[in-house]
């Protein structure tokens, strides 16, 4: 783990609670710059930054994010801290933190930033336990593990939240089991679910910033390689277009039949990862699933097969049985690089410990797409915020805040659509016009 600079201290409501955990507060200018540059990239989120900090719609909120601790969050966390909300972070993945951000945001902009990358699970649940020592009235979690820790360990102050917001579709899936169960104990917002996320973040930002970290950390040619992509959600999709415009022979592979006889109308082989696995040059997991690359496929791969994955958690490569496969293991940590020497005698390169490998060898998605995303974050927070407090159930974004989201976008791209006219409105409205 990353050395720890010396950490302030200060007195908070039940106990000490420490103001941050960086690697170096001394790279805050650096990270400053990269934020700034960011913010360039992303017009909705400073225009609603601007409107946030005359109208102060979170005043009096505490907010605790449990997200990427990445140059475009760095932007979100400023845009409701000039809303009026008191915000503090921590990362929600080992190795997705930007040392230099998380030391801007302690230095720079006076938020408080628990988060190192590469930092042990010890150190990623003490970060954790240190968002919710601040008792937040609103956290927002990408992994539903700071909305875990409420119906757990700090059950007794999930009654002090007005809601939580998750951004992604491993989170949501947690979450919507808790309420179809009846575990659930607070009011969450779907983020992810929000079109203005999955539509663009999902698809464009994954694809992209998944291909990315793969030639990042392995110089590989995509152009002629059999890339093969688990799962044909958004991500997926994304994932699989983006690796044929770049020249790949992609499969796909699919439990739900809706989806598997989508990819295979958009074009791509579909087959099971038992097939897939004796053919493929690239692999990349993107389910939201556990052990979708097992042992049984490890040892039907080929020599120097390229496995990594873009789902949240780092379940969907089933690690232990690589390592039990394997005689022998080199690591370039430079890289995020492992290779596992098989007992079979060939090789198979895991990128970024199976974890987010966009964000362990590469720097995420790009700004432009994380605008949207971030936008409708903002704008959902002031929602659960504003009038009554909403029912304990998984809740969708309003539509409302979706088209406002879309068409300042549309706007800050210079693009122009129609209207529907007075006529057109009422044709769409009546059920009593016919052939």
């Amino acid at each position: 783990m990353a050395k720890v600079t010396s950490i302030k201290s200060a007195a908070r409501r039940n106990g000490a609670a420490r103001d941050y955990d960086v690697a170096d507060i001394g790279l805050a200018t650096q990270g400053r710059r990269r934020i700034e540059w960011a913010d360039e990239q992303m017009p909705v989120l400073r225009q609603i930054r601007e409107r946030f900090s005359k109208d102060l719609p979170l005043k009096g909120q505490r907010l605790g994010a449990c997200l990427h601790i990445t140059t475009e969050t760095a932007n979100l966390l400023r845009t409701l801290k000039a809303g009026g909300a008191e915000v503090f972070c921590c990362a929600s993945n080992p190795l997705s933190t930007q040392d230099d951000v998380a030391a801007a945001l302690v230095k720079e902009y006076g938020i408080p930033a628990y988060a190192i990358r590469a930092e042990d699970r010890d150190s990623y649940y003490k970060h954790l336990r240190a968002v919710l020592d601040r008792h937040p009235t609103v956290t927002m979690d990408d992994g539903a593990d700071l909305v875990s820790l409420l119906h757990t360990d700090y059950r007794a102050q999930a009654d002090e939240l007005r809601a939580s917001m998750e951004e992604t579709t491993t989170g949501v899936i947690r979450l919507r089991a808790m309420e179809r169960d009846r575990a659930l104990r607070i009011p969450v917002v779907a983020v992810n679910d929000a079109q203005t996320k999955f539509l663009f973040d999902n698809r464009y930002g994954t694809g992209q910033s998944t291909i990315d970290a793969i030639i990042r950390a392995t110089g590989v040619l995509v152009a002629g390689s059999v890339v093969v992509v688990g799962g044909y959600g958004w991500c997926g999709r994304g994932v699989a277009s983006r690796a044929r415009g770049l020249g790949a022979n992609v499969i796909v592979t699919e439990v739900n039949p809706i989806r598997a006889l989508e990819a295979a109308l958009d074009g791509f082989q579909v087959k099971p990862m038992a097939e897939a696995a004796k053919v493929g040059d690239i692999f990349v997991t993107v389910t939201g699933d556990r052990s979708v690359l097992t042992g049984t496929h490890f040892q039907a791969m080929k020599d120097g097969a390229i496995v990594c994955n873009s789902g949240h958690f780092d379940v969907e490569i089933d690690i232990p049985a690589l390592k039990k496969l394997s005689r022998k293991l080199d690591r370039y940590p430079e890289r995020e690089v492992e290779i596992f020497h098989l007992k079979n005698g060939r090789r198979i390169f895991l990128l970024g410990q199976g974890r987010l490998v966009n964000l362990a060898c590469a720097e995420g998605h790009p700004a432009q797409v994380m605008d949207m995303s971030f936008a409708t974050q903002a704008l959902a927070a002031r929602w659960v915020t504003s009038g009554a407090h909403l029912p304990v159930k998984v809740h969708n974004v309003p539509l409302e805040i979706e088209d406002q989201v879309a068409a300042y976008k549309l706007a800050a791209m210079g693009i122009k659509i129609d209207s529907l006219s007075n006529e057109q409105k009422k044709y769409l409205e009546s059920w009593e016009s016919g052939t």
